[in-house]
């Protein structure tokens, strides 16, 4: 069992044709897309209607929250609110329904998926934790796995089960073994807007069962053609400085 994990694809339809692309050709048996589907890019219907078309199942983001959640809409910053704003009158009545009627996680192969952080929280973000608060986290959850998007970073929390060492693993384009005595809460990266140390690359992530093991993918797209069209929509300037070199 193959599984395709992407998070964070941010309407940025480009880099998700070519990680669609890429698992066409990688024996992929499911794929869950980790929530942010929409906000900051220029193409949200695009994207929420291919999701739709091939059936990806996803949880919901703090952008598609806000999307219908007033009170959380106004916490965010006006950048934010812009986009969200220009995203809202860029997505028909269907894709905006399917966006809004997301659950906010689920479990599956026996492991949790979330947007932000476990349980079930689509808001707060998981940056430099400590170890108590990595604990913490590990045990509002029974699964040995969760993976979350949010950060924009590839990195894992792991917690040696025979030690109760707690321990941060940045994550590369590479294959990991996933031991099978450890606790994990795993992100694997962002499709359409990666922030981590590497590159601008499209991220995403390939779970293998039984094996445990995970793949983290990097891949080229043609991100000209998504900071034309930011440009042309009216998006906020840093929505395409964030892509570029």
């Amino acid at each position: 069992m193959r599984i395709a994990i992407l998070a964070d694809i941010h309407a940025n339809y480009q880099a998700l044709q070519a990680v669609l692309a890429d698992i066409d050709g990688q024996n992929i048996d499911d794929i869950i897309s980790l929530g942010d589907n929409v906000g900051y890019g220029p193409q949200p219907d695009e994207v929420v209607r291919t999701l739709m078309a091939r059936e990806i199942f996803s949880v919901t983001g703090n952008h598609e929250l806000a999307l219908h959640d007033k009170r959380y809409y106004k916490r965010l910053n006006f950048t934010t609110q812009d986009s969200l704003d220009l995203t809202r009158d860029l997505l028909s009545a269907e894709t905006l329904a399917w966006s809004i009627a997301l659950p906010t996680h689920t479990v599956r192969y026996g492991a949790r998926f979330v947007h932000g952080s476990p349980p079930d929280s689509p808001t707060q973000y998981i940056v430099n934790p400590t170890p108590n608060k990595i604990k913490r986290l590990l045990a509002s959850y029974p699964e040995q796995f969760c993976f979350y998007g949010h950060t924009h970073n590839m990195e894992m929390f792991i917690r040696e089960e025979a030690s109760g060492t707690i321990y941060k693993a940045h994550l590369n384009v590479n294959t990991y073994t996933l031991v099978e005595q450890n606790r994990y809460l795993i992100t694997p990266g962002s499709v359409g807007q990666p922030r981590d140390w590497l590159n601008r690359k499209a991220k995403y992530g390939i779970w293998q069962l039984p094996e445990n093991t995970l793949e983290i993918r990097g891949l080229d797209y043609d991100v000209t053609t998504t900071i034309r069209l930011l440009n042309k929509s009216n998006f906020h300037s840093s929505n395409a400085a964030r892509l570029g070199d």
